[in-house]
């Protein structure tokens, strides 16, 4: 196979319009996901039209290898792409739940001194009496809260759960929810 600067060019095209496909991809699930029903077809449209123009430059010759790598290279760095999106201009929300036998009020405090909002309570467990504690924060933020838990008590019991919609309440860094969001990862 001899590569021209034709071929590379072709190549090429189809390396950037397979990562535009999966970013585009990326962001039509966020959109959907927030019922924003007009610009996901717009979007889903647009996905289409790159995919088919991607796959017609690699399905028409199955030996060109060139293009063969193009499509694959371009969809694993397209997926690496989309992650990127979602990080930076996704804030998604998750449920933190904490059962501790002991030193829950500590765990409490240290999250609240944070800058987390922190929820108690006090439940029956198997083995007796159990501390509660929940908290709503960004997907960023639960590596810190999970270090404060195992730093105070590594026995405690830790769970995580998405949270898609918050009306209300208190998250981190002083910001109150007044309206409804509906939030998606």
């Amino acid at each position: 196979m001899t590569i021209t600067t034709e071929a590379l060019i072709t190549a090429l095209i189809i390396f950037i319009l397979r990562i535009f496909n999966n970013g585009i991809g990326t962001i039509r699930l966020i959109v959907m996901a927030r019922q924003q029903r007009a610009l996901t077809v717009v979007l889903a449209f647009f996905e289409a039209l790159t995919f088919a123009v991607t796959i017609a430059g690699v399905a028409t010759d199955l030996s060109n290898l060139l293009n063969l790598a193009a499509y694959s290279v371009g969809f694993a760095v397209g997926n690496w792409v989309g992650m990127a999106i979602e990080a930076r201009f996704i804030v998604s929300y998750v449920r933190i739940n904490i059962l501790a036998k002991a030193k829950g009020k500590e765990i409490a405090e240290e999250l609240r001194k944070r800058g987390f909002g922190v929820t108690e309570a006090q439940g029956a467990g198997h083995e007796g009496p159990t501390e509660m504690l929940h908290t709503i924060a960004t997907r960023r933020d639960v590596p810190q809260i999970v270090d404060v838990v195992n730093e105070i008590n590594p026995a405690a019991f830790t769970f995580i759960e998405e949270a898609r919609v918050v009306n209300k309440g208190y998250i981190r860094r002083h910001r109150k929810i007044d309206s409804m969001q509906v939030l998606s990862s």
